[in-house]
């Protein structure tokens, strides 16, 4: 049998248990521990199985990498045993160290793309579930503007859940968002001089 949590509190809002429970969320994965991309690609999962089509868009992977993630979940939405899953990669070849830029690519560019494609996908309610994997960090480097991703986002057409993972999610995207999980780093193989290996983060 499924868990099903309790909540705290119940407001004065109206809706019935059922109208409350179907309430998309917005939900930011942030902080300096590792898993954030992870728990989010296992909600894909979920989604899938549920048959959501699910858009994952990627801002701060490079066009060149292939994660596992991508491969699974690519495999698993091309099976008809579940919804859609679409992948977007967005990267120039740059990571959450700003400045580590492929000088072939404009990062700033693309990561305004893949906004602009993700707006007209939610005015489309192209998808059920959005993954969007290291927004963060655009956010936080003025690649995209805070405020309107903030207002794009809170005035979504109904029955669209978000997801956005990265470290230093700003205060304002925080304050609207519905769920907001923290990964706190205690130890990490890095912190040891190992290096990231196959299977564990790829």
């Amino acid at each position: 049998m499924t868990p099903q949590g309790q909540p705290t509190t119940v407001p004065e809002d109206g809706l019935t248990t059922r109208q409350r429970r179907d309430q998309p969320l917005l939900m930011v994965h942030t902080g300096d521990g590792k898993g954030k991309s992870t728990a989010a690609f296992g909600l894909a999962l979920r989604a899938w199985a549920q048959g959501w089509p699910v858009g994952v868009f990627q801002f701060v992977k490079s066009a060149k990498w292939r994660i596992g993630e991508e491969q699974a979940l690519t495999v698993l939405g091309d099976s008809d045993q579940g919804g859609t899953v679409t992948w977007h990669r967005m990267g120039a070849g740059w990571s959450w160290l700003q400045g580590r830029v492929d000088p072939q690519g404009d990062p700033a560019a693309a990561a305004a793309e893949g906004w602009a494609q993700i707006r007209r996908d939610l005015a489309a309610q192209t998808y059920r579930l959005y993954v969007l994997d290291e927004m963060t960090y655009p956010l936080r480097w003025g690649w995209l503007d805070l405020d309107e991703v903030v207002s794009t986002l809170t005035a979504r057409p109904v029955g669209q859940h978000v997801v956005i993972t990265g470290r230093g999610a700003p205060p304002a995207l925080l304050e609207v968002a519905d769920l907001v999980t923290e990964m706190t780093k205690i130890r990490h193989p890095m912190d040891a001089g190992q290096k990231g290996q196959r299977g564990i983060e790829w």
